[in-house]
Formats: structure tokens, C-alpha cells, sequence
């Protein structure tokens, strides 16, 4: 019999059997999996063949999932603090124990002011049920305070919301019938390997491929042309770009008129922007900006891809609002295999009130806390304009002290001996050792889960494959028991996590499809906008935004500087941008020991030029360093990285550095020009010759 249809339940006492399910982690791909699980055992996990956009193809890190789930460091029962804060010193409870402990300490905490009371989530999976559903009912209906979860993709979100009216795109599929694609702040060999699939097979059938990214990275690489421009400085060029298409005339003028709102303003915007000022605040070659104008303004059919690493800069929200205008400039949307595509995940009929619960709140409106700026939060005292001191933090999906950005000042937050930590965990990350109790979680093979995608356009079902690890739960049944402990008695608290799942889209979407296939496809139009339709409230492609106006901001896109401007500091020079090493998500797997010997050792590209400068040798230890702290790490003397700008591969575990830091030690709070996201790609350092502390190992 097929792989694919050799499908038994987990409940099967079939010695082998296989169970479909879908990849949780943070990627554009949300790939189907096969699990193969012989007598009780996960043995293998693969790509699913019978899903077109995944091919029976995985990443070669979750293809090493079941040496993450049977890890022999894996959390099994709960721990609760042994040690002082941050010592990392545990000691075994029974559940029970455990939960009658949290209960007692929330209540008492909420009793005086429940917003002191707050949550930290973001997709350490990506599945509605383990990722929002119960524990947003649970804190809801205490009265917590609410989470903007902005550390990844709010600017670039906003943006589009506001330009075309949502996370909505061309079909990832159509990418393979272009003949010219724009690979624009994507890294999609590590990142988004099934598009960059698409890309590789219309560039087999003749398309140009062209890279624009501030490092030389492995697409750069396989790319027909790389564009190697300064951090926070696209929407310069993506504004040049339109001044050429206006210029020589390469504009779908009918396209204009019919389907876009705010194009004569746009225009006189744009023509303020030649060519030859956009080269010099983006440092790359005049020329090369005439030339990719013209085969953007020339080439029929034109797709472009863009990512999050564009919008992680001051002006990022911008950025990604000149990007998204360029389609309906040259019509390129008429086409199937034309247009734009951030995210797909507006698509996706999710029926989150059903699924959360807001209205458990009642009239209550609970202050909000940004998750970038958890490390000042934490640290800030009780006062009118920030509420309460934070007194408690219930941590899941997350790992905080490693991933938010000025992680010196997290590390002292997390370290108050006054502050009450929950940690619902895998393993013992850095975050977990500054737990007061860490409760130990299902993985993706071990609970049912539901999935939107935000690169395709199918709706996933992940069914347990094996029973759970130990004394592991789901997410979902920790804090349906929570809620129990704590008296909450509305009948949406019984809700189990299968139920739940097929609460995430109600009668959107067949779940007995999702049941018998895996998956399901959202009937989306080939050609979305092909004929306008955008999901604004003008039904148009808005280069205006009167919202923005209202809100007192710009409302054309504009190119904004980076906080940090190169240039601007003598004390710190270089740029650096943080993006994810190959064999990590995150700071995910970063303990996978068969990834973390691919990936080898913490370290910071850097250009000969610079090191050179700074007598620097390959291979060495540096210190990299600004106002907010210092990162020591190995440099490795490459042009991956431009002059005047280094790569500080991330994100590992602070207690996996050379000196208990990672990258994020650099990085800052500030906040993008909208969406209230993350600039971890607008910092300025400096780096000098270093040497490895005692504890380190070369």
C-alpha cells in the first residue's frame, strides 16, 4: 500500500503505522508531515507527497524532529525552583503540587489587580489550538494584561494591511511561472525552501532571479544578480524604482485608474527620487538600480518576494508599503504569476473570537505590554501611565530571555526575586532557568493542532502521533486545568483540544477533509487582483493611506532612517544585522546536537576590508560591542557581509555563548515606524580582537 494512504490512527495496535500531520515552527512553508511510529516510537518524520506545496520535502530541521522530541535533556514533570533566581536549580513536583501553587499565586496577585498579571507567547508553535485558543480564554477571563505579539512581523503586517488592505498576496504556487522574480529581504533557501523551489523551476523555464539583501546570502548566491544594499534603506530604492517606471513609461496606466487610490500623489513622491540619490543612500551602484527598474518596468510576467527582514528597521512599516505599491504600478497583478507576496495568513477564515474568547473580558479593558519592550517593562514601577508593576509572567512558546532584543536588560528583568515565573517548556532554556515552576509541554508529535500558513494557502491538521514524553501536556490542556484550579467555570473551559481544533474555522473549512486528507485548500482566485478587489475599504491598492493621515503619520510611503544610522556614530561604525543561522529557527533546535554540529559556533561575518582594519583574523575570537552591552563570538572574515556592515548569525542560547550573551545583547527596543515591531536589524556596533573566556570551548 502507498505511504500515503497507510494512514492508521495513534490509538492503532498496529505495530507500524504512519500519522499525518503539519510542521508547527515560525516558516512561511507550514509543511505536511508523515510521522512513522513503530510500536509507540516516532522513528521518522518526512515531508508528506501528497501535499503539493511540501512535495514529500522538509528542512533538514524539522526532518530531525524525533531527536528533538526523545532528547535526552526534554523536560518530563514539573519542576519548581530549588535554587536563586536564575540559577538554573530545580527540583520535581507532582502536578498537583504544581498547579495548586500557580493557582493560589494568581489568584492572590489577581485579587489585587489582575493586569499585574502578564503573558508572554509567540510561535514556538504556529498551531491555533497549542498557540491561542485556551490560554487566551484563561487570561481573558482573569482580567491579565494583554500581549501585543509584535517581535516578528507587525510593521510589515500594518504595512500591508494598509496598502493592500491585509496579509494577502499572489499564490506562492504561480511564482514558478514568472520571468522575473524579486527575492527582496529573503534568505528562502534557509528560510522558505518550498518557495524558493518554485523560484528554482521558473528559473530552469528562463526567469531572472535578482536578490536584494544587505548580506551575500546563500540565495543571494544561486541568484542571477544580488543587490547589496545598506540595512533600513529599501524603501529608498523601491521609490527609485517607481521614478523609473514613470520616467521611461513603464506603467499600466488603465491598471492605475481602475484599481489604485492616491496615484498622483504617489507620482510626485516618487519622482523626487532619482536613481542617483537613492545609490547613495543605499550605497549600491546607480546603474544596477536603472537596470533592475528596467527589467522590473519590461518583464512580464514580475513577481516579487518579500520578507520579514525588510520591516525589522526604523522605517520597516514604510518600506514594506513601497514595496507592496509596485505591482499595481505595472499592472503586474493582472497576471497570476505577477504581484507581491509577504504573507498569505489574511486568507485564512479563522474564526478567532470563538477560539479566544474576548468577550470573557466583559467590560473590562486590560492595558496592553509590548513584547520588544519586555526588558524596561519588566524593570518598570507601578505609575499612571504604565499600571501595575508586573508581578507575574507566564511564559509559553517563547523563550524571551534569549530572542528579545536588549537582552541585558531582559536578563535583569527575569533575574527579580520578586517576580512570580511560569515557563511551559520543552527544555531548559534561559528563559527556564528563571522560572520559578517549569511545566513541561507537548511537542508537535504528542497533541492534536490546527494551521493557517502564511506562505500557502492550506489549512493543516496535526494528529498526535505518539502518546506524550513522561508527564509532558498540551499547552491547551495545562491551562484548561489552570483555569479549574482557579474556579473559572464557563463551559468553553471544558473544551478539549480536538474540539477545539474544529472550532478554529467553524463551517469555513470541512473538517472531515482535514481528517481524511491533512489538509485543505482555501479556494483563493488564481489571479486575486487581477481586476482590483483588494480587501481595503476602498476595494483598491491604496498608495495613500488615509488611516495613516488620520493617525498623524505619512500618509504615501516614504523612506524613513534607521535609528541607527552608519555614519552617524564614530564610536560605533559597522552595522549589523542578526539574521538566522542556517541550522536554527529562532533559538529553536539550537540544542539539537546534530544541528548544532552543522552550525558549529556562535559567529559574526564580517568583510576582509574591516578586519582587517581592525586586525582581525579569520576564525578568531571578537568582542562586538555598543552602549548596550558586549558579544563575544567567533569572526569568520567573509563577503557575506558588506563593508561597513557585519552578520551576527543567531539566535543561540545566551548560555551557549562564549560569555553567556548572545547577539541580541546589541540589539535595542526601539520600535519600527508602525505596527510597534522590533528593529533588530538597525544597530550599530563596534568590534575589536577578543579572547575566549575560560568556560568557552573552541
Amino acid at each position: 500500500m502507498p505511504l500515503d494512504t497507510a494512514i492508521l490512527p495513534v490509538a492503532s495496535a498496529a505495530a507500524s503505522h504512519t500519522v499525518r500531520g503539519a510542521c508547527p515552527h515560525d516558516c512561511p512553508d507550514t509543511c505536511a508531515l508523515l510521522t512513522t511510529v513503530e510500536n509507540g516510537v516516532a522513528v521518522r518524520v518526512q515531508g508528506n507527497p501528497g501535499h503539493a506545496h511540501t512535495g514529500g520535502v522538509l528542512c533538514a530541521k524539522v526532518s530531525r524532529y524525533p531527536e528533538r522530541t526523545y532528547h535526552a535533556e526534554r523536560i518530563l514533570h514539573p519542576l519548581k525552583r530549588s535554587g536563586p533566581k536564575g540559577s538554573g536549580k530545580f527540583t520535581p513536583v507532582s502536578w498537583d503540587e504544581a498547579l495548586a501553587d500557580i493557582a493560589a499565586r494568581l489568584t492572590a496577585i489577581a485579587a489585587r489587580n489582575p493586569e499585574a498579571i502578564v503573558p508572554y507567547s509567540y510561535a514556538g508553535t504556529m498551531g491555533l489550538v497549542q498557540g491561542e485558543s485556551m490560554d487566551r480564554r484563561f487570561f481573558h477571563r482573569l482580567g491579565a494584561s494583554l500581549l501585543h505579539r509584535s517581535i516578528c512581523s507587525t510593521a510589515g503586517g500594518e504595512a500591508m494591511g494598509h496598502t493592500l488592505g491585509g496579509k494577502v498576496g499572489m499564490k506562492v504556487e504561480f511564482f514558478a511561472e514568472a520571468k522575473l522574480i524579486l527575492i527582496w529581504g529573503s534568505n528562502s533557501i534557509t528560510s522558505n525552501l518550498h518557495f524558493w523551489r518554485y523560484a528554482q523551476q521558473a528559473k530552469r523555464d528562463g526567469a531572472r532571479l535578482v536578490c536584494i539583501d544587505p548580506r551575500k546570502s546563500e540565495t543571494a548566491e544561486k541568484c542571477h544578480e544580488h543587490l547589496q544594499l545598506l540595512p533600513g534603506t529599501d524603501a529608498a530604492l523601491a521609490l527609485a524604482l517607481m521614478h523609473e517606471l514613470i520616467v521611461h513609461g513603464w506603467l499600466d496606466h488603465g491598471y492605475l485608474a481602475q484599481h489604485t487610490l492616491g496615484w498622483e500623489p504617489l507620482r510626485e513622491r516618487a519622482l523626487t527620487w532619482p536613481p542617483e540619490r537613492a545609490a547613495e543612500i543605499c550605497a549600491v551602484p546607480v546603474e544596477q538600480i536603472r537596470a533592475l527598474a528596467r527589467a522590473y518596468g519590461t518583464t512580464r510576467p514580475a513577481a516579487i518576494r518579500v520578507n520579514y527582514g525588510v520591516q525589522r528597521v526604523h522605517g520597516g512599516g514604510n518600506a514594506v508599503r513601497a514595496i507592496a505599491c509596485l505591482p499595481a504600478l505595472t499592472g503586474a497583478w493582472r497576471h497570476r504569476a505577477g504581484g507581491v507576496l509577504l504573507s498569505s495568513s489574511s486568507h485564512f477564515p479563522v474564526q478567532r473570537d470563538a477560539l479566544q474568547r474576548p468577550d470573557l473580558m466583559g467590560a473590562r479593558r486590560p492595558r496592553t505590554i509590548n513584547m520588544v519592550t519586555i526588558g524596561d517593562d519588566l524593570l518598570a514601577e507601578t505609575s499612571p501611565e504604565f499600571g501595575p508593576k508586573i508581578e507575574a509572567l507566564v511564559v509559553y512558546n517563547s523563550n524571551p530571555v534569549a530572542v528579545a532584543p536588549d537582552s541585558a536588560q531582559v536578563a535583569r528583568g527575569f533575574a527579580r526575586e520578586d517576580l512570580f515565573t511560569v515557563v511551559l517548556e520543552h527544555f531548559q532554556t534561559d528563559t527556564a532557568d528563571c522560572a520559578d515552576y517549569i511545566l513541561p509541554a507537548t511537542t508537535q508529535l504528542e497533541h492534536w493542532d490546527v494551521h493557517l500558513a502564511y506562505g500557502h494557502t492550506d489549512v493543516l491538521l496535526n494528529r498526535p502521533a505518539i502518546a506524550p514524553c513522561g508527564q509532558a501536556r498540551s499547552n491547551a490542556r495545562i491551562f484548561r486545568e489552570l483555569a479549574a484550579r482557579m474556579g473559572f467555570s464557563e463551559p468553553c473551559f471544558a473544551d478539549s483540544d480536538e474540539q477545539l481544533c474544529r472550532q478554529a474555522y467553524g463551517e469555513q473549512v470541512d473538517f472531515t477533509a482535514l481528517l481524511e486528507h491533512g489538509f485543505a485548500t482555501l479556494p483563493v482566485p488564481d489571479a486575486p487582483f487581477a481586476h482590483g478587489n483588494f480587501p481595503t475599504a476602498s476595494g483598491k491598492c491604496e498608495f495613500f493611506s488615509a488611516a495613516l493621515a488620520a493617525a498623524g503619520q505619512d500618509g504615501l510611503p516614504n523612506h524613513v532612517p534607521n535609528h541607527e544610522t552608519v555614519g552617524r556614530s564614530a564610536a560605533y561604525p559597522l552595522a549589523m544585522i542578526s539574521p538566522p543561522a542556517r541550522n536554527f529557527l529562532n533559538s529553536t533546535f539550537v540544542n539539537v546536537a546534530s544541528l548544532q554540529k552543522q552550525e558549529g559556533r556562535p559567529l559574526l561575518e564580517i568583510h576582509p576590508q574591516d578586519a582587517a582594519a581592525r586586525g582581525i583574523a579569520d576564525g578568531t575570537v571578537v568582542r562586538v560591542f555598543n552602549d548596550r552591552g558586549s558579544y563575544v563570538c567567533h569572526a569568520e572574515l567573509s563577503e557575506r557581509a558588506r563593508p561597513g556592515v557585519v552578520n551576527g548569525l543567531g539566535v543561540w542560547w545566551r548560555k551557549l555563548g562564549l560569555a553567556g550573551t548572545n547577539v541580541n545583547q546589541l540589539t535595542s527596543q526601539a520600535l519600527t515606524d508602525m505596527g510597534q515591531g522590533p528593529t533588530f536589524y538597525d544597530c550599530l556596533v563596534e568590534v575589536e580582537p577578543g579572547k575566549a573566556p575560560e568556560f568557552a570551548t573552541e
